[in-house]
């Protein structure tokens, strides 16, 4: 047994164990995540100097072009959290959906929260004009969630829902959404 599949099923008891477990776990894994993301960004002016990497010119098309592609990636972001919730769930692994949410958005893309994260990052790094955010802190923590996903969460949720989610994940795409619903 590979240590990825020890850390999906330590996920699992966590996921399917206590609320207290959950309660306690949830927050210290958001704090984590956040903490990267903002670290992320924040690295990225200073990172752009010490390369020396010129910023993106100042025009009205590339504020244009950031406020769309954030509010895109808020408006993807916001619907999957909304809809965690609505399911008795949160966007934390730990703490996800008591089942498998395969309606709204999820029918297109199997992680449209990650999509809707790196949108808005991308969408920071137009508007600061960074060109580290945009072609590398920005597309990093889709990079590394990618890798997490097929390592650990992947097998976790099919440890928790079986042949339900090995369908679902054979016939909706991971990032890159299809334009035609799962049916």
């Amino acid at each position: 047994m590979s240590i990825w599949d020890k850390w999906a099923q330590g996920i699992n008891r966590v996921v399917t164990g206590n609320r207290r477990r959950r309660a306690i776990v949830t927050p210290i894994a958001a704090i984590i995540f956040f903490g990267i993301i903002t670290l992320f960004v924040l690295s990225a002016s200073p990172v752009d100097n010490w390369l020396g990497l010129p910023h993106l010119p100042e025009a009205w098309w590339r504020y244009g072009l950031a406020t769309l592609v954030f509010l895109a990636g808020i408006t993807i972001a916001g619907w999957t959290v909304t809809r965690f919730f609505l399911t008795r769930g949160t966007p934390v692994p730990t703490s996800p959906p008591p089942k498998l949410v395969t309606t709204g958005l999820y029918g297109y893309v199997r992680n449209p929260m990650a999509l809707g994260g790196w949108l808005i990052l991308e969408g920071l790094g137009l508007y600061t004009g960074s060109l580290s955010l945009i072609f590398v802190f920005a597309p990093l923590p889709l990079l590394l969630y990618a890798l997490f996903i097929k390592a650990v969460e992947e097998k976790e949720l099919e440890i928790r829902f079986g042949q339900e989610y090995r369908d679902y994940k054979e016939h909706v795409p991971m990032f890159i959404p299809r334009l035609r619903r799962r049916g």
